[in-house]
């Protein structure tokens, strides 16, 4: 009876035992509600094969589409004080802050990284918003600050990715003076002569879109991305009014001057590529000390 129970049982349920299945094998994309095979989803880019959804792309897979080859190189950026403010809520911060680092495995809302695109050394700045929804404290302004004296240093352009809810509230007055440190570092890169380009994502929101990423010499979006200050409601119910069908998307933004070129993740490569390549032949053909695709 053993004998049944212990080997002959176990093996009869092995073959008619339905395989455990991942839940994760299907994602449903957000606009049209249709469930997408992870694999399909991944080899269009986390784009909806259904609809043209851009789903967010994590920062990882972000610079490895944008870098040639995919390879790049990470700096560390400077570590501060934690929790400034001491502050709490329904938990500490410092907790929360613990808790975000252990499950993204990052220190803060940002990673700098250079490498080549196109065959031009190129600085990018990317948002990560698994991490407290990519909100803006002193560690992002510091990072931000470190890719902008990074991309002086290297003679190259800087390209940064926003995707944000806006400050980061947890750290009151302090993520507020990002905003303008945020400004100071653009302006170094500005002053050196490098371009400063925008790749604007879903969502671009808050203090972030009132300071760095609405300042490019050239502003790309994604389409669909969610673009703006305060959130569409919130507009509603202050000045009383519907608001345009669009409104605050990135074709809307497209429409009234506010961003230049609205492009699909598949083009965006290239389309940085052709940009970085003709402003660096305008360079060479003018006057500019050293331009940054001659070092």
């Amino acid at each position: 009876m053993s004998w049944l129970t212990n080997f002959v049982r176990p093996k009869i349920q092995a073959l008619v035992r339905k395989a455990d299945v991942p839940d994760n094998l299907w994602e449903k994309c957000p606009a049209c509600g249709q469930m997408i095979f992870h694999r399909d989803l991944e080899a269009n880019l986390r784009v909806c094969t259904h609809c043209g959804h851009h789903l967010r792309l994590p920062w990882r897979r972000r610079l490895e589409l944008l870098f040639d080859e995919g390879q790049f190189e990470r700096i560390e950026l400077p570590k501060g004080e934690a929790d400034p403010l001491k502050f709490r809520d329904r938990k500490r911060y410092a907790d929360r802050l613990k808790e975000t680092q252990t499950k993204t495995g990052e220190q803060d809302a940002i990673v700098v990284a250079h490498g080549a695109m196109g065959g031009l050394p190129t600085v990018i700045a990317v948002f990560n918003f698994d991490f407290m929804a990519g909100s803006m404290g002193k560690a992002v302004g510091d990072g931000l600050i470190a890719a902008a004296r990074l991309a002086v240093e290297k003679r190259a352009p800087l390209i940064v990715v926003p995707a944000s809810g806006g400050a980061r509230m947890q750290e009151g007055i302090i993520s507020l003076m990002q905003m303008p440190r945020s400004i100071i570092a653009v302006d170094e890169v500005k002053e050196a002569g490098l371009p400063y380009i925008v790749l604007l994502t879903d969502p671009t929101t808050g203090g972030v879109s009132a300071s760095f990423a609405m300042l490019g010499d050239i502003q790309i979006a994604e389409p669909g991305a969610v673009i703006g200050f305060a959130g569409a409601r919130v507009i509603e119910e202050t000045i009383r009014e519907k608001l345009p069908e669009g409104f605050q998307r990135a074709e809307y933004l497209l429409d009234h001057g506010m961003v230049d070129l609205v492009a699909p993740r598949i083009e965006l490569r290239d389309t940085l590529i052709r940009i970085l390549k003709l402003l660096g032949q305008r360079r060479l053909s003018n006057t500019s000390p050293v331009p940054y695709g001659a070092i």
